[in-house]
């Protein structure tokens, strides 16, 4: 998260264990290491009061949710099969723009969705920072995300979710979270190259969205 904030942008590709909140694991997920990284940024990290979830995995998000329930500091938009794990009522709660999908969704309705509400979000609270959770369990034929978004659909997920925060200059971390197929570290890879290539991320992109932001400037 701080590298996010110093730099404009940060990718971890181990991390996104959604399900897991500060007192409870869940859905192969050991550790609450988004619940963490805000937690982190919201005390050590000057400038950052507001933060904004993207939660883009086919499973709902519940173990940030149940974490942030109460706090009006973290804004969470989340996009999830309504039919699959974990279904958990409780922490549908905390989530401010829930977009629930059908089984086999694809790529046509998936983006429009995305981008009519990640701008939407992003437009009615501004963040300090976006925590992207970008699942590549949302491909077609994954055993366990049970929607039907190509390869290509997901790559274009992640250039709009980067150019809303880009054109914002706001911060983002991307975290990959879901995935079960063998060919997601592949769609991954291309998925970084891309928004390498569309300059979202690297050292352009990094001088770019410090011109955006003079007030971490004058931090750095």
């Amino acid at each position: 998260g701080k590298l996010a904030m110093d730099r404009g942008w940060a990718i971890n590709v181990g991390g996104g264990f959604h399900h897991c909140s500060s007192d409870k694991g869940g859905g192969f997920c050991a550790y609450a290491d988004i619940t963490l990284a805000i937690k982190f940024l919201f005390e050590r990290v000057e400038g950052v009061a507001r933060a904004t979830i993207i939660d883009l995995d086919a499973h709902q998000g519940n173990g940030h949710e149940r974490d942030f329930l109460e706090d009006r500091r973290v804004y969470i938009m989340d996009v999830y099969n309504r039919h699959i794990y974990p279904g958990d009522g409780y922490a549908k709660r905390a989530i401010k723009r829930k977009v629930e999908l059908e089984w086999g969704t694809e790529d046509m309705e998936y983006l429009q969705k995305v981008e009519l509400h990640s701008e939407g979000a992003l437009n009615e609270i501004r963040p300090d920072i976006i925590i992207y959770n970008a699942g590549t369990d949302i491909l077609d034929g994954d055993p366990l995300g049970g929607l039907a978004i190509s390869p290509q659909g997901i790559i274009k997920r992640d250039e709009i979710i980067f150019r809303a925060a880009r054109r914002r200059g706001i911060p983002i971390l991307m975290v990959t979270s879901g995935g079960y197929q063998k060919k997601t570290a592949r769609i991954i890879a291309d998925s970084i190259l891309n928004l390498h290539r569309q300059g979202l991320i690297g050292e352009e992109a990094v001088e770019d969205t410090s011109l955006c932001r003079p007030a971490l400037l004058s931090r750095l």
